[in-house]
């Protein structure tokens, strides 16, 4: 069983770890860290990497939140935003009208954790990538030597060592390809094809 932390249309290299490590764990039980995949994913727009940050509500006291904890900030429409920003970059790919309308509940959908939401993208990938994965959510905080560790994937500063292999993007012929972004754009450019890449 590997653990890994529930993040924001995780990047391909977390979805490659998990198709790889067969029974997932996600750690509920962590502490919130800010600067993380955890509330945010970056996608492929006409100007290069463009960050999709959920806003999150920081506690008032200097006591930390667990991830099972961390509230949505709902003041404005992130999800709109989102929303808009994926039409935009990937209405012209060759699988976005594919998976729109499947994708479009979860920005309508109105969430208090940020767990939910992240839950709720791992799902949707599972189901438009077919993967039959088995997960469990921890009870308490995992140590590290238990199981076989992925939690760093979750990092948004970390580059990763196995890189996914090149594939086409919408934009990279003016930017070049821009390696471990979103599944997101993984699954527009390559649609049920995606899986080999990871």
């Amino acid at each position: 069983m590997a653990l890994f932390l529930p993040t924001y249309f995780s990047p391909i290299s977390q979805y490659s770890a998990i198709l790889q490590s067969g029974e997932t764990l996600f750690e509920m039980h962590d502490n919130y860290q800010k600067q993380s995949y955890r509330n945010r994913c970056y996608i492929f727009n006409t100007n290069g990497k463009q960050l999709l940050n959920i806003p999150v509500k920081h506690p008032i006291s200097s006591n930390r939140k667990k991830t099972k904890d961390t509230q949505i900030e709902n003041i404005g429409n992130w999800q709109k935003q989102h929303f808009n920003s994926l039409k935009t970059a990937y209405r012209n790919s060759p699988f976005f009208e594919f998976y729109v309308d499947d994708i479009a509940f979860i920005f309508d959908k109105k969430y208090q954790y940020l767990h939910e939401v992240n839950m709720d993208t791992f799902l949707f990938i599972s189901d438009a990538l077919q993967l039959d994965l088995n997960y469990k959510l921890t009870n308490t905080y995992a140590p590290i030597s238990e199981k076989e560790d992925f939690r760093n994937l979750a990092i948004a500063k970390k580059q990763q060592e196995k890189p996914c292999k090149q594939y086409i993007q919408m934009f990279d012929e003016k930017h070049g390809f821009i390696p471990d972004l979103s599944i997101l754009d993984l699954l527009f450019m390559e649609g049920p094809n995606a899986i080999s890449f990871l």
